[in-house]
């Protein structure tokens, strides 16, 4: 499968890390796709950041207006991308240690699977193991039913 993404970007070189931390934090809930940064150098020497957001077409201008809410930005650029994006399936499943969510993702000669880290995160907790522990003992559990 094929879709189109936009990317919207900024450079910024007087923010805190955790003031550009909370603005990533915002934007992902506010439902963007993606949000990174690349660190770059900006005039007078000085180092910065590009903070990326990656967002589906219609929600472009509201995710332009959290930049400029969140960020010290005094500009946006936009670009579309045209991406390839494998076919995706949820389930949860029923183990002895509660419910765990798996994601599914399929096509292009390819089939993956990968259990919720919150999930396998709980689980590592209440047992005391780590996370390849608990990640074992579910795939043991679902491939002996």
């Amino acid at each position: 499968m094929t879709d189109t993404v936009y990317e919207l970007s900024c450079n910024l070189d007087d923010m805190t890390g955790e003031e550009l931390g909370f603005a990533m934090e915002r934007l992902l809930e506010q439902g963007a796709l993606d949000v990174y940064t690349i660190p770059i150098g900006m005039k007078k020497g000085r180092p910065g950041v590009m903070l990326n957001v990656l967002c589906a077409p219609e929600d472009r201008e509201k995710t332009a207006q959290a930049l400029f809410r969140y960020t010290t930005t005094l500009g946006v650029r936009e670009t579309a991308h045209s991406r390839y994006i494998l076919r995706r399936e949820s389930r949860v499943l029923d183990t002895a240690y509660g419910p765990v969510r798996e994601k599914r993702v399929e096509g292009f000669g390819t089939s993956r699977s990968k259990l919720e880290y919150e999930d396998l995160r709980r689980i590592a907790l209440e047992q005391e193991i780590s996370l390849a522990q608990a990640r074992e003992r579910i795939r043991k559990e679902q491939n002996h039913d």
